[in-house]
């Protein structure tokens, strides 16, 4: 005997004690597939026997048959089970997780179950448990799909059930093989001048066969895409009867696949024969179809009725309902997922209108597949949260639209006329205060320990007291998140020195990447200020389209750690609108086929950002320390003077002294006043995104030759950064890159980074570092302290460890790439949020911030 099970499913094996079920689910299911009574009695008691235990042991099993429910896992339920009550609570919870809960029943006979319980030590009850067991179980048997059993299996001997096999069977929804590409198309209404148009619009070809008795379309698309109808094919419009002709030849060649909408589901309900109000447009269906032969109501009547009320596509990737699907029911089958994916869910309101009040459940949507929908128009289909609502209200004088999948492409062809008039109008545009529902961030989304996957690393961990103090800084000080798509990594320092008087060296550097299997890199000079990350739109109706930010201006300069740059907010505005018109004279707009851009840039003076920490640290140390050496030293000098033996002290104090006087002086060239926007000066060095594309696949030298194009476009405002490309398997090229950096250095730079050639690196041992810098020696004095480079003093930070700090850069550059690849993919706010977070996370982590 075969048995057919739903793939997924609640199965509940049915039969006394010693009908061998646990013989049977051991030998069909996967152990892990199985949750036992008796081994949940051990569980809490230690004895599989304890009927005591019962109560706790069926709490344990239904709580473990519940998550697996809701993951989407088959589970096979070993009890006996041959009572209505304990059936019904298992049945409750199929239902609960819209599963289709199915039974086995092993009805052997009760002479069989007694020997082989006589047989079983463990099983020391009498006679009568058995006894009762199969009485319950035959009053069972005749109402046991009355009790909401999808199907009932019943195995009456030892042959038949040594004799069975189990074959799993896909779900009617689960599509999950078909992969497209398709072409979603919403609610239709009738309007079949539109479909053509839209069909001829999308590259299908459209042709009438009037050969036979009934006219028959044919639909051929020659790139092998599919059409996907959301429902609401019928009512309202002038073109039903050829609305429904087309779409069903398409569906019955294969040209076509199809979810009813609730439109179709009245419709079939009256050609049924059911008593239904003839409203919405029903009464437009029912006269075209009078005009129809009963062959074709009937052909109209089945083809309905076979539709499966959503579709799960490409391996789960795209889930197509009519009314929408929130992630818990998603390849799932019950009457709650029926009725939400013709109807949705109402809050049991009206509005103004005398209609009822939708659910927003697409605002809550956190699942991984795409979902389309339509069945309640819009003035502008429009991303949110993987979801998308493609009904745009041809039939009321708007426009039949199509989502191109995979590409996520939008096409529209507008209505001839109006056909139906609406009762409520369109959705009204959001105002400039009111932010898009998928703009909302939750907590909830980035709170708690976590691990997020990124394309370049399999996994990051975010730890919680991490993800607490994040919150703090990101719900404090950071910009608004809609534009915060990147956050730039940390920068780990090259391997430590130990040539005399150095803790830096490019030597290290070299050989770090050379170590690695990277034959060239970039040396770049590492400038005087801050790094900055510079979003430009072209216009302000990008800034609306792509960031949902309205009334904000056409972009934003934030620094490393989110916080906007600019306090005048006016003066943000004149330098944003700087770079848009560089951007135009350029021609990179064109060039990268893009309206908007996100730069990683380095912004001057550094007293911009760091004006508190120069006044309040750096000046004054200088300060305090130049005035306290120079007492002590004229002191020293005079007590020499008197020979007294201060020989050694004076000396020390004489160098320290020099040393402060090179401290005071190394943080200088770090500041000048900024009066205007023509005193600042931005060095870009990456070209990070633009629509359709994050840069990362790209070489430096290209970053660098797109961006002095820009920056050859305002030479005031931007400046090209100095480069070097060293062959690593040259040591002359090195040598020349070596004394580069001395010359950088020595005339007061601060130095500079080296990169491998290409963007992103991978070396024998993963992920190489995107980055390493190589400071010079006086830049160091301010980091380190004014008599950093003492010999005593040198020797001890040549011990510092670089290991953190390597993992930081690495997670932090995979968080950073991952956030913009999302946000170029359209992917929700939360999603490229998370990222974002975890990069300001990541920088809570306890690590030398002098590295």
């Amino acid at each position: 005997m075969q048995l057919t099970l739903p793939e997924l499913s609640l199965v509940l094996l049915i039969g006394a004690s010693g009908s061998g079920k646990s013989t049977f689910a051991r030998a069909h299911f996967k152990p892990t597939e199985i949750v036992s009574s008796d081994f949940c009695r051990g569980l809490v008691s230690d004895d599989e026997n304890d009927q005591g235990a019962t109560k706790d042991a069926f709490d344990v099993l239904h709580y473990i048959v519940g998550k697996r429910l809701a993951v989407g896992r088959l589970t096979v339920v070993d009890a006996t089970s041959v009572q209505p009550m304990a059936r019904k609570s298992l049945i409750e919870l199929a239902r609960q997780h819209h599963c289709l809960p199915v039974a086995i029943v092993l009805n052997v006979p009760e002479a069989l179950c007694q020997e082989r319980n006589s047989r079983r030590p463990d099983r020391d009850f009498g006679p009568q448990v058995v006894r009762r067991q199969t009485a319950d179980l035959r009053r069972s048997l005749p109402r046991l799909r009355a009790e909401g059993l999808t199907a009932v299996h019943v195995l009456h001997t030892p042959e038949e059930i040594e004799s069975t096999t189990i074959v799993r069977e896909p779900l009617w929804a689960n599509r999950s093989g078909e992969h497209g590409p398709f072409d979603v198309i919403g609610d239709v209404h009738g309007c079949f001048e539109e479909l053509q148009e839209l069909l001829l619009t999308l590259g299908y070809d459209v042709t009438v066969d009037e050969s036979g008795e009934d006219r028959r379309y044919h639909v051929h698309n020659s790139a092998g895409r599919q059409l996907v109808f959301v429902g609401d094919l019928v009512d309202r419009g002038p073109g039903i009867v050829e609305t429904l002709r087309l779409a069903m030849d398409a569906v019955a060649d294969g040209a076509a696949l199809c979810v009813p909408g609730n439109h179709e589901n009245k419709l079939l309900r009256k050609l049924r024969g059911h008593n239904v109000q003839i409203t919405h447009g029903l009464a437009e269906s029912l006269a075209q179809l009078d005009g129809e032969s009963p062959v074709f109501r009937d052909r109209v009547a089945h083809f309905i009725d076979s539709l499966l009320v959503h579709l799960v596509l490409d391996d789960g990737q795209l889930v197509v309902a009519h009314a929408g699907l929130p992630e818990r029911m998603h390849g799932r089958a019950s009457a709650r997922v029926r009725d939400f994916a013709l109807y949705g869910e109402t809050t049991g309101e009206t509005d103004e209108w005398g209609l009822p009040v939708r659910g927003n459940w697409a605002a809550d949507y956190r699942g991984k597949a795409i979902v389309v929908y339509g069945h309640t128009p819009v003035a502008e289909p429009e991303w949110l949260n993987h979801t998308i609502n493609v009904d745009s209200g041809c039939v009321f004088g708007g426009r039949l639209t199509a989502l191109r999948y995979p590409e996520r492409e939008l096409i529209s062809v507008p209505a001839a006329r109006v056909y139906y008039e609406s009762v409520r109008p369109f959705e009204a545009p959001i105002q400039p205060s009111e932010p898009r529902s998928g703009d909302l961030l939750d907590v909830q989304d980035v709170l708690g320990r976590r691990t997020i996957s990124t394309r370049l690393m399999r996994g990051v961990t975010i730890r919680e007291e991490n993800a607490i103090a994040a919150l703090e800084a990101m719900s404090r000080f950071a910009v608004d998140p809609r534009w915060l798509i990147h956050l730039p990594p940390t920068m780990s320092p090259s391997e430590t020195s130990h040539q005399p008087g150095l803790l830096e060296h490019p030597a290290e550097a070299f050989a770090y990447y050379r170590g690695q299997g990277v034959a060239e890199v970039v040396c770049e000079e590492k400038h005087m200020g801050s790094r900055a990350v510079v979003v430009v739109c072209r216009d302000d109706a990008t800034a609306a389209r792509r960031f949902g930010m309205r009334g904000d201006g056409i972009g934003i300069c934030y620094t490393r750690t989110g916080r906007r740059f600019f306090v005048d907010r006016a003066l943000e505005a004149a330098f944003l609108e700087r770079i848009r018109t560089a951007m135009e004279a350029s021609g990179l707009w064109t060039q990268l086929g893009t309206d908007w851009i996100c730069l990683d840039c380095e912004l001057m003076p550094w007293s911009v950002k760091a004006q508190a920490l120069l006044r309040e640290q750096y000046a004054a140390v200088g300060a305090a320390g130049l005035a306290a050496y120079t007492a002590a030293t004229a002191s020293l000098a005079q007590a020499v003077a008197r020979e007294m033996e201060v020989h050694q002290l004076a000396e020390r104090y004489g160098r320290r002294a020099q040393d402060m006087e090179r401290y005071a002086a190394a943080y200088r060239p770090y500041c000048w006043p900024v009066a205007s926007l023509d005193d600042l000066k931005l060095a870009p060095f990456h070209i990070l995104a633009s629509e359709g594309a994050v840069h990362v696949d790209h070489p430096h030298s290209w970053h660098l030759e797109r961006i002095g194009e820009l920056c050859a476009a305002d030479d005031v405002l931007l400046l090209r950064t100095p480069v070097k490309l060293v062959d690593l398997s040259d040591e002359a090229s090195e040598a020349e890159a070596t004394s580069w950096w001395e010359a950088l250095t020595g005339r007061g730079g601060e130095g500079m980074v080296v990169k491998p050639r290409e963007y992103v690196a991978v070396g024998p041992r993963g992920l190489a570092q995107p980055a390493v810098k190589c400071r010079g020696a006086e830049y160091l004095r301010i980091i380190y302290g004014p008599d950093y480079a003492e010999p005593e003093n040198l020797e001890r930070l040549r011990r510092r460890g670089l290991a953190t700090k390597r993992s930081l850069a690495l997670r932090e550059f995979a968080l950073g790439v991952e956030a913009l690849e999302r946000f170029v993919q359209r992917e929700p706010l939360y999603r490229v949020h998370e990222c974002v977070f975890g990069v300001l996370a990541l920088e809570s982590e306890p690590v030398d911030p002098r590295l």
